[in-house]
């Protein structure tokens, strides 16, 4: 029986693909191997949405193939479709698929014997069909399983690759979101919702769905104790959303909304679809409606042009804001955006400082906040090692408990990565004299 091992790269959507892709190989009789060392197929499942992305794709496909030269190994993903021709010719890869034929990768890996590929076979058309979900458990073996619902994007963000590389927006029917998620429910408590661009789920022509609508479907349909939003563009938290999140239980009170630039005139050479005013305008009303709820951005340093007083501008911007935490990424040129063609691209080495101060922005912010957390009482998922609070603090539990709960615990103390569950001792109880044994008095 052949066994295979899965790397993926990347966001939430990625990784929930490499789950499913993991799942179906296993309904066709595979093994999960531990390491890439011990596979006979080797699943890397790429992402390009930086330079080091890419180089990390190089690096494993490298590293897979020194250690173990008789796997067959097949690269898939974002760096696959957008660079199909590059990564065949590296040394070790059988297979490049693309996002638009990862449907069919049990089929390609999963060949007799007999049948074995010539090297650098490439399966990518540049075709997207509908979205699907595919029929198959995702969630085995993960105690916050993602499941995506959503894929492609038809922004076009100057900087951004995503639209070629995955297509356009594309959303899995609700009928079959509903029962995967039913699926799921029954062995996890929480279930993480994501997408390229979530917040377009439903968005299609012909269709007035939006992710709010869905969203009452799976509290009312479903026995979910717990979903959690993954990024959601900022104009996408409309109220019905919000106030949604903020009276139900069941919503993780959790609003990640990329940001990239706090100045607006380095939002608009992004060709974002909206102004600071009006991101604060949402993380303002969300934050009255859910004061304890984490609040997360994308935030990019060094955008071709960015002046001194443009990322000054925006660094105030995002100090102004009730964040919890931030995702920050020097810019990075991707070929064939328009970005990567200006002539104003900024010095690496400012990138990297402007980088380093916004990051230590929101670590600041993020110790601020689990600080307002200390004596709290809060519900936390268990994990396999540790938990996480539904308002995404990891925590150290005070004595281990089995994983895939939902418990309540209070909140002793934090260490610089996590919160820390306060120790509950027993009450002392006298031991009584042993029978037959009185007191000398």
């Amino acid at each position: 029986m052949e066994s295979f091992f899965i790397q993926s790269f990347g966001c939430r959507a990625s990784q929930a693909d490499g789950a499913e892709i993991g799942s179906a190989l296993e309904s066709r009789g595979l093994t999960p191997a531990p390491s890439p060392a011990e596979a006979g197929l080797v699943i890397l499942n790429s992402c390009t949405v930086t330079s080091s992305a890419d180089d990390d794709l190089r690096h494993a496909v490298r590293s897979a193939h020194r250690e173990n030269p008789s796997a067959r190994i097949l690269v898939t993903g974002c760096f696959a479709q957008r660079s199909p021709q590059e990564i065949a010719a590296l040394e070790g890869v059988t297979w490049v698929v693309g996002n638009d034929a990862k449907s069919l990768i049990p089929e390609i890996a999963a060949p007799p014997a007999s049948a074995a590929p010539y090297h650098g076979q490439i399966h990518v058309s540049g075709a997207f069909g509908p979205f699907e979900l595919l029929a198959h458990d995702a969630g085995s073996g993960r105690t916050r399983p993602t499941l995506k619902i959503q894929d492609g994007c038809n922004n076009l963000c100057t900087f951004c690759i995503i639209p070629t590389v995955r297509g356009p927006s594309r959303s899995a029917a609700p009928d079959g979101v509903v029962a995967r998620v039913r699926e799921l429910a029954h062995d996890h408590p929480e279930i993480v919702l994501s997408g390229i661009n979530l917040g377009r789920w439903g968005r299609e022509r012909g269709s007035s769905l939006r992710l709010v609508d869905l969203l009452r479907r799976l509290l009312d349909e479903t026995p979910v104790r717990l979903l959690r939003l993954s990024s959601v563009e900022p104009m996408d938290f409309s109220d019905a959303l919000l106030d949604l999140m903020a009276t139900t239980p069941r919503i993780a009170p959790h609003v990640h909304a990329p940001l990239q630039s706090g100045s607006d005139t380095v939002l608009r050479r992004m060709r974002r679809r909206y102004r600071a005013r009006h991101y604060e305008q949402r993380i303002r009303r969300a934050h009255s409606l859910m004061p304890d709820a984490a609040f997360g951005a994308d935030v990019m340093a060094g955008f071709p042009g960015e002046t001194d007083a443009e990322f000054q501008e925006s660094l105030r911007f995002i100090d102004s804001l009730p964040f919890t935490y931030l995702h920050v990424f020097p810019y990075s040129g991707r070929p064939g955006t328009p970005a990567s063609e200006s002539p104003d691209q900024v010095p690496a080495p400012v990138k990297r400082e402007r980088a380093r101060r916004l990051r230590e922005l929101g670590l600041a912010k993020n110790h601020a906040f689990r600080q307002r957390m200390v004596g709290r009482r809060l519900p936390v998922v268990t994990l396999r090692d540790g938990a996480i609070t539904a308002n995404y603090l990891p925590v150290r539990l005070a004595h281990p408990r089995p994983a895939n709960r939902i418990v309540e615990i209070e909140i002793g103390g934090l260490t610089p990565e996590a919160l820390v569950e306060k120790p509950v001792f027993p009450m002392f109880v006298p031991r009584p004299f042993p029978l037959g044994i009185r007191d000398s008095a």
